[in-house]
């Protein structure tokens, strides 16, 4: 697995677990009777800010991780080269796309429920619930480019 399939990895990871916590406490909210606007608004800020805080810390220690295994397996204090390519350059871009789709057909979606009459907290719900599931689609299809050998 290369370094930046590794990277991937944990970033993926990190949204599974942010969009769990997100999905169970807006069922355990809609069970107790419906959207409340100031515990929504906490849901949303907790999300957003751990989406940002855990991938910056999974990134550092992943990076962290891997030098020391690559110290402990070459023993040598050579910190090993990151080097991405065109070809990382590329999958990174059609991983991108494929989270730009995402997004957008889930705003889309967020925006007929409003118009079909939903409370505007369910169109916002949607809009963060469709930026985390577009990170993870992107995650997924970079994963899946590395697999095939692109």
């Amino acid at each position: 697995m290369s370094y930046q399939e590794k990277n991937i990895t944990v970033s993926l990871m990190s949204h599974l677990l942010i969009v769990g916590y997100y999905l169970i406490n807006l069922f355990q909210m809609l069970q107790e009777g419906g959207l409340v606007s100031t515990r929504l608004f906490g849901l949303w800020a907790i999300v957003i800010i751990s989406i940002i805080i855990v991938n910056i810390i999974a990134s550092i220690l992943t990076n962290i991780v891997l030098s020391i295994v690559h110290a402990i397996k070459t023993r040598t204090n050579e910190t090993e080269r990151f080097i991405a390519d065109e070809r990382d350059k590329l999958i990174e871009l059609k991983g991108g796309r494929a989270s730009y789709i995402t997004f957008s057909i889930g705003v889309l979606l967020s925006m007929l429920t409003f118009v079909f009459g939903q409370p505007p907290l369910i169109m916002f719900s949607m809009i963060i619930f469709f930026s985390i599931a577009a990170e993870i689609i992107g995650d997924v299809s970079q994963i899946f480019l590395y697999r095939k050998g692109f």
